[in-house]
C-alpha cells in the first residue's frame, strides 16, 4: 500500500478529506519524528511502540580480503507491536 492508497482508506474510514487527511498524517509523522530526534519512545495503544536504540561500536571482518574495520555507533528505530498484534500475524490475521 502506498501513500495514496493509504490516505484515500483512513479518509474514507474517517469521513475527512485527503487533502485533510493527508495534513492529519503528516502532523503525526512529524511529532513522531521530533521525538525519536529527542530519543524518546512512541507508544501507539493496540499497535506498538516506536523506540530509538543505540547500536555499538563493533568490529566486522571482510570475508574477501579479511580485513578487519571498525563500525561506529549509531542509532536506529526500532518497532515492536503489541501482544494483540503479534498473535493475529500468527494466526494469518485470524482471531
Amino acid at each position: 500500500m502506498n501513500n495514496k492508497d493509504f490516505i484515500t482508506a483512513l479518509a474514507s474510514r474517517t469521513g475527512m478529506r485527503n487533502s485533510e487527511t493527508q495534513r492529519l498524517v503528516d502532523t503525526i509523522v512529524g511529532a513522531m519524528g521530533d521525538h525519536f530526534l529527542d530519543g524518546d519512545a512512541v507508544q501507539l495503544p493496540n499497535l506498538g511502540t516506536f523506540e530509538v536504540k543505540k547500536k555499538l561500536e563493533r568490529i566486522i571482518v571482510n570475508p574477501t580480503t579479511g580485513q578487519r574495520m571498525l563500525v561506529p555507533p549509531k542509532l536506529v528505530l526500532g518497532f515492536k507491536p503489541s501482544t494483540e498484534w503479534k498473535d493475529k500475524i500468527k494466526k494469518g490475521g485470524n482471531n
